[in-house]
C-alpha cells in the first residue's frame, strides 16, 4: 500500500512539470523550433496534451528534442541617445560696476540789476546750461512778458517798474524788499509731445536799505529735482540695455537728469547660428509699458531713420557700428509735457539678417546732422529718410531671410531741476 502511494505522488510531480513544459512550448518557442515544427521532414513523433497524462506519454515527451527550448533575450541599444531638444542658454549676468550718478551743476543764467524805481532782469536762453534754448513765450516775470532779446548773446530781457509784474513789497527794520517770480513753463518741441527742459521758478529780489543808497545783489538759484521716472525665433535673443558712457558695462541705475543722454545698446544673441547683423527698425517712448498707450513719441521710424535730431535739433544719433550683432545709439533725455505718470518706457522693434548681407533701405541705421548718415558708412541707403523707405528691389532677393523681435527698457526716471526762490 505504501509502495502504491509513492508511485502516485511521483506521477503527480512528473505531470506538473510536463504541464509547465507544455506552456513553454506554446509561448517560448524560438523561430528555429517553429521552422522545425512546420517542416515535415524534420518533424518528430506526434503527441497530444492528452498523452502527457499517461506514464508512457510522459516518458516520450521528456525524450523528445522539442522538450528543451532556447531562451531568447531582447538586447538594448548599443549607444545611449545623446540628442536633446535645443534650449536657450542662460545669459550670464553682467558684473557689478562702480557707478555714481553725476549731479547737475547749478547754472548761472540769470542776472538782476535794480535801480531806484525799476528792475532789469537778463536771462540766458540756455537757462539750464544743457544746450537747449528756451522759447521767449514760455518765460515771464510775474506775468510780464519779455521786452527785448539779444540774438548774438542769446539773452532775453525784462525791464519793468518795481511796483509792476505782481511784485510783493516787504519791509524790515533796515530794508525795503521787492520780490518777483521769474517763471519758465516749458513748451512741447514742435510736432512732438515731449520737452527737454524742466519748468522753473526763480525768486528775484531787489533790496533797498532804508537809510542808504539803492543796492542790489544776486543769489545763485537752487535746483530742486523731482522724479520723472521706467525675444526672437530659432533660439535668437533680442535685447535692449542702458549702458555706461564708455559703453563698457550695463548701467546699474535708470535715473537721469535733463541734459543727460540715454546710451542704448540693441543686440541679438546668436546660439548655434551663422553670424547675424542687427538693425533698429523703429522705437517709441511711452509712459506705460503698453506700446500703444498715449502719449507716445516715435523717435526712430521709417526702417531705421533716427528722426529725433531732425525734429528737436538734438544730438541724438547712432554710434558707428563696429560689431554686426550690436547697434549703439544715444537719445537725449526728455520728459512728456503732459501725462498722468512720470515713467518713460522705450520699446524697439529689432531685425536681424545674415551678416554677409549689406544694409539696404529696409534695414539701416541712419542719423541726422545737417543731412542723413549711415552708421556703417553706406550713406546712400539713407536717401529715403525724408520720404518713405522700403526694401531696395536690387538687394531684397539677397536678404529675404530675416528675424525680428521686440525689446524694451524701462521705466526710466528723468529728474528735472526745479528752482526755488533764491535771487536777492
Amino acid at each position: 500500500m505504501a509502495f502504491l502511494q509513492g508511485v502516485f505522488v511521483l506521477v503527480l510531480i512528473i505531470s506538473f512539470d510536463l504541464t509547465n513544459a507544455w506552456g513553454s512550448l506554446r509561448y517560448n518557442q524560438s523561430p528555429r523550433a517553429m521552422r522545425a515544427k512546420s517542416d515535415p521532414a524534420s518533424r518528430g513523433p506526434a503527441f497530444s496534451p492528452r498523452a502527457l497524462w499517461s506514464p508512457m506519454g510522459m516518458a516520450s515527451a521528456l525524450q523528445s528534442p522539442f522538450g528543451v527550448q532556447e531562451k531568447q533575450l531582447l538586447q538594448g541599444p548599443v549607444k545611449p541617445l545623446d540628442w536633446r531638444f535645443p534650449l536657450v542658454p542662460e545669459v550670464q549676468r553682467e558684473v557689478a560696476v562702480d557707478f555714481q550718478m553725476r549731479q547737475p551743476v547749478t547754472p548761472s543764467s540769470v542776472a538782476v540789476q535794480c535801480s531806484e524805481d525799476r528792475v532789469l532782469v537778463e536771462v540766458q536762453q540756455d537757462l539750464f546750461s544743457n544746450g537747449q534754448l528756451i522759447q521767449p513765450s514760455g518765460l515771464s516775470l510775474g506775468g510780464c512778458s519779455v521786452v527785448g532779446q539779444d540774438p548774438e548773446s542769446r539773452v532775453l530781457i525784462f525791464e519793468y517798474e518795481l511796483q509792476s509784474c505782481n511784485s510783493v513789497l516787504m519791509m524790515t527794520e533796515d530794508e525795503l524788499v521787492y520780490t518777483f517770480s521769474l517763471t519758465y513753463t516749458p513748451e512741447a518741441l514742435a510736432g512732438t509731445p515731449i520737452t527737454r527742459a524742466d519748468g522753473a521758478i526763480v525768486g528775484v529780489q531787489c533790496h533797498y536799505p532804508r537809510l542808504q543808497n539803492v543796492s542790489s545783489d544776486v543769489l545763485m538759484p537752487t535746483w530742486v529735482p523731482y522724479a520723472s521716472t521706467e525675444v526672437g525665433d530659432e533660439v535668437l535673443l533680442f535685447s535692449l540695455k542702458l549702458m555706461l558712457d564708455d559703453w563698457s558695462y550695463e548701467r546699474p541705475s535708470n535715473y537721469y537728469f535733463l541734459g543727460n543722454v540715454f546710451n542704448l545698446e540693441a543686440s541679438v544673441k546668436v546660439y548655434n547660428h551663422v553670424p547675424l547683423r542687427v538693425f533698429v527698425d523703429s522705437c517709441v517712448a511711452t509712459q506705460a509699458p503698453d506700446v500703444n498707450s498715449l502719449p507716445r513719441y516715435s523717435f526712430i521710424e521709417n526702417h531705421g531713420c533716427f528722426v529725433d535730431a531732425k525734429a528737436t535739433s538734438s544730438s541724438s544719433r547712432f554710434m558707428p557700428q563696429t560689431q554686426p550683432e550690436k547697434v549703439q545709439f544715444q537719445l537725449e533725455a526728455f520728459m512728456f509735457q503732459e501725462g498722468q505718470s512720470p515713467s518713460i518706457y522705450i520699446t524697439c522693434l529689432l531685425k536681424a539678417t545674415f551678416a554677409s548681407v549689406p544694409s539696404d533701405a529696409g534695414r539701416k541705421s541712419c542719423s541726422f546732422a545737417n543731412g542723413w548718415f549711415a552708421a556703417d558708412g553706406n550713406h546712400q541707403v539713407c536717401g529715403c529718410c525724408d520720404s518713405t523707405c522700403g526694401p531696395d528691389s536690387g538687394i531684397a532677393a539677397l536678404s529675404d531671410t530675416q528675424w525680428e523681435g521686440k525689446a524694451s527698457v524701462g521705466p526710466l526716471m528723468v529728474q528735472g531741476r526745479k528752482t526755488s526762490p533764491g535771487f536777492q
